[in-house]
């Protein structure tokens, strides 16, 4: 009896479909990396670019520009521009955070150095905008100029926020919608835009962008307690070894009894973490059920993210980024 070939993922069939535009976009990257002066550039950038990874953010650009009916060469320029914004901040995020590993390898700034990291993210993001100048609209420099003002603030309202008990959903929200919402929302938005699209359209691209970044945020963080390196491309626990206050904590916080208050006080606040704390604080979690209220805000998310594409008119595209949004809480399935 035949085996029948397992259906591709919503991230892979989109990427199938879209293979050509992808291709264009992966040259111009390589393009965009060379440095005449400091080879260190394309080696650092190589690294991280050729880890892998599932490409959402320049996918969702190319989707959203031929779902609005776009024929023209700036969606692979505005595609590039976003896959680096996106790689320079995993650089800068990698030094904040003192991180080893990233889409299971060894992270530049442990393979190189943190001047060489911070360097060449600054790199990358002149590289970024020179590629958004070159498509000649204001009005998509205007987006993500302020997407990447808005990337900066959340990861520095992060370092203030995150490991103190007072943070709250709220807080934690904001901070999810600078540092990885933003990016997906412009992503989905500038595709709209360069294809001139209607404004109703551009707005439920922006929409949808918005609340599937949300929700592939919420998802990342759950995972931290409980998926697998295979799947994160990082160590489960490492989120709370960083004592980021995430939003499984914040409600297990939030429940808390004086002496529970106390552990996550002593863990988060002061950084005092002792062998088995990792599984106390899970057990926490699994007590009070904030594991699973937490997967169920990141399936509202997606459900928010899929009431906004279904605006648009019908087509296969709109239908894979309706599977996206599944895919993306399916993983704590």
């Amino acid at each position: 009896m035949t085996k029948t070939a397992p259906a591709a993922k919503p991230h892979e069939a989109l990427a199938a479909l879209l293979a050509p535009e992808m291709l264009a976009v992966d040259q111009l990257i390589k393009a965009r990396m060379v440095s005449e002066h400091a080879p260190r550039i394309p080696e650092v950038t190589a690294h991280l670019v050729e880890a892998g990874g599932k490409r959402l953010r320049p996918l969702l650009t190319l989707a959203s520009a031929r779902l609005c009916g776009y024929d023209g060469p700036f969606h692979v320029h505005l595609a590039a521009t976003v896959e680096f914004i996106h790689t320079a901040t995993l650089l800068h995020d990698d030094v904040v955070d003192e991180s080893a590993q990233r889409r299971g390898r060894p992270t530049a700034n442990l393979m190189w150095d943190n001047k060489s990291s911070v360097l060449v993210g600054d790199y990358l993001f002149s590289r970024a905008f020179q590629l958004m100048v070159e498509t000649g609209s204001l009005r998509v420099l205007d987006i993500l100029a302020n997407a990447s003002a808005t990337i900066a603030e959340g990861e520095v309202l992060q370092l203030t926020a995150a490991q103190d008990l007072r943070t709250d959903a709220g807080i934690y929200l904001q901070v999810v919608r600078g540092k990885t919402a933003a990016l997906f929302a412009a992503a989905t938005e500038v595709g709209g835009v360069i294809a001139g699209a209607p404004e109703d359209q551009v707005t439920a691209l922006r929409d949808y962008g918005d609340a599937l970044g949300i929700s592939f945020q919420i998802v990342d963080d759950l995972l931290d307690y409980g998926g697998s390196a295979a799947v994160m491309g990082k160590n489960t626990g490492d989120d709370f070894r960083e004592r980021k206050l995430t939003l499984p904590v914040i409600k297990a916080v939030a429940k808390a009894d004086p002496g529970e208050r106390a552990f996550w006080s002593r863990v988060i606040e002061a950084g005092k973490q002792e062998e088995g704390d990792l599984l106390q604080a899970i057990d926490l979690m699994q007590r009070h059920g904030t594991l699973a209220q937490t997967r169920a805000e990141a399936l509202g998310w997606a459900e928010k993210a899929k009431a906004a594409v279904e605006r648009l008119p019908s087509s296969e595209l709109r239908d894979l980024l309706v599977g996206l949004a599944d895919y993306v809480v399916a993983r704590v399935v």
